[in-house]
Parts: C-alpha cells; structure tokens; sequence
C-alpha cells in the first residue's frame, strides 16, 4: 500500500485527503488545526503529531500550503525541513498556488537529496475537491509526472501535464487570471440587464445557450438565488475566496512582468478584485464581485 502524508487540510486539502484514504491509500494527516485533524481521522486518515513526522517513510508527500514561503519553509528551510526526513526516491506533490521559481528552487534542493519534487496546482474550487474532479497542472520531468499520476488520479478528473518545474504553476496562474476576467464580465452583464429589468435566471439562461457561456455563467453564477449550489446563494461563503484570487492575480502581474507579456484586462481584473477586497470582502467567494457592481458591499 503506497503510503502518502498530507500536509494542510483546509478547505481544498482536507476534502483531497479524504478521498486518497477513501481510495484505498495509508494517509497521515498533519496540519496546524486541531480541528481539521479531527474531521481527517473521521475520514480515515492517521493523525501525525508534526508535518516531519508524517512524511517520515512516505511514498509521497503532498502539500497544500498557502503561498511560496510556506512551501519553502516545508521542505528547504529550518530543523524540521522535510527534505531531510524523507526517504530518496520519495516524491513531493505540492499542490499549493505559488510563484514558478520558488517551484523550482525547491525542486532543485529536492533533487540534491535525492527526492523528486513536482509542482501541482489544482482547479476545480472546493466542490471539486469533495467531489474528486479537481484538475491537477503538473510541472515536472515525465518520470516524475507518471510517478505522481496514480496518486492525483484518485483525487481529480483531469490531469495534465504541463512541462518542467514550474510549468505547472504558470499555467495556474493563467487559468486564474482568465477565470477573473470572466467572473467580472459574468457580474457586469447580469447586474446590467438585472437594471433594464430582467430576470437574472433568465438572462443567465439565454447567455448560458448563447456565444456569452463561460464556466463562471454555467456552473458558477454570481447571482444570489440563480444557482442553489453556488456560493452566490449562501451568502457568498464557501468556495474560492477574494484573497486569493487577488494573490494569483499578483503571481499573475509577476509572470506577465518577467515574460514581458500585456495583460490590460487581467490587470484590470486585478483592480476591481483589489477595490472588492478593500471594503472588506477577502473572506467572502470571489463570485461576491457581483455586489461590487450591484454597490452593495
């Protein structure tokens, strides 16, 4: 039985966890909430005491961390760094949506030990995370890539690969900064015709069968009440939130930066999700832009 730790069970992790111990793997869960360690027991994982301890002898060892620094600080830097515990030949999948060179920074430092490192960032929100139909983005070598697929294919639907270290966190980056752009035209036509006097169901409709679909519109709308599954009609709570769309938005600029490559309207996108969050709505679902242009927030 392969062995995977996990480290972070939050919102995407926690339910990702769940479904490599539902498919039949030996899954030791860490994180720094006693309470998501609770609901990961429940779900048949082994609760490890520290992040070293339960990568200690796994097979595989994925992370689902917040940002950059905290991948580092996994697995490079400090006493507890988890490239010194881990067996060679062991791989970690980092699932987490961070820069492409601290990606490859820690892939290189895996490799000096004899570990395989590749990133994974995962599409899908937390619906697809429960659900086991995440998309994994690999960066990585193709013997890297087929040693992680197993693993990934228990977890999501679509996995692919997308080129060397790194390249899987560029075309993250991509995907969101498209996502933000169509989420925000999504909000601004609906709020426009819900202000000529349309029925937002209706109009999503009609745009959902016509040349405006797009995944915001078709499974996702920001309309309160158009879609009972959707965060929009749970006060937008639950799902991808604000901060960090606007922090893929930044890992976004940052690549568009360095390749020299325009993005007026992921930089606009950027903007309107930086005065959203302003007013205090980084907590609330990225679909909460809707009250952005409705000015309720």
């Amino acid at each position: 039985m392969t062995t995977v730790a996990f480290i972070g069970l939050g919102n995407m992790g926690g339910p990702m966890a769940a479904n490599l111990a539902k498919a039949g793997f030996e899954v030791r869960a860490f994180d720094l909430s006693d309470q998501a360690l609770d609901i990961a027991k429940q779900q048949g994982c082994q609760v490890a005491g520290s992040a070293l301890e339960a990568a200690s002898g796994a097979d595989v060892v994925i992370s689902m961390l917040p940002a950059g620094k905290h991948v580092r600080g996994l697995y490079v830097d400090g006493e507890a760094a988890l490239f010194d515990g881990m067996e060679k030949g062991a791989l970690a999948i980092d699932c987490s949506t961070i820069d492409a060179d601290t990606a490859r920074e820690v892939a290189a430092a895996g490799e000096q030990k004899g570990i395989g490192f590749v990133d994974a960032p995962v599409s899908g929100g937390v619906g697809g995370a429960k659900a086991g139909t995440l998309t994994f983005i690999v960066g990585g070598s193709e013997a890297q890539f087929a040693q992680a697929k197993p693993v990934l294919e228990a977890m999501g639907k679509n996995i692919f690969h997308a080129g060397d270290h790194g390249a899987g966190q560029v075309a993250k980056v991509c995907n969101n900064m498209l996502l933000s752009i169509l989420m925000a035209g999504t909000c601004e036509a609906i709020n426009m015709g819900v202000k000529n006097g349309l029925d937002p169901a209706v109009l999503s409709e009609i745009m959902k069968q016509s040349s405006g679909g797009n995944w915001a519109l078709n499974v996702y709308n920001p309309y309160p009440g158009v879609m009972e599954n959707a965060p929009a009609s749970n006060g937008y709570q639950g799902g991808f939130m604000v901060d960090l769309m606007f922090k893929d938005l930044g890992l976004a600029m940052d690549v568009s930066q360095l390749s020299g490559s325009p993005v007026p309207m992921g930089s606009a996108a950027r903007s309107l999700f930086s005065l959203h969050r302003a007013k205090g709505n980084g907590s609330k679902d990225f679909s909460s832009l809707m009250e952005f242009y409705k000015d309720e927030a």
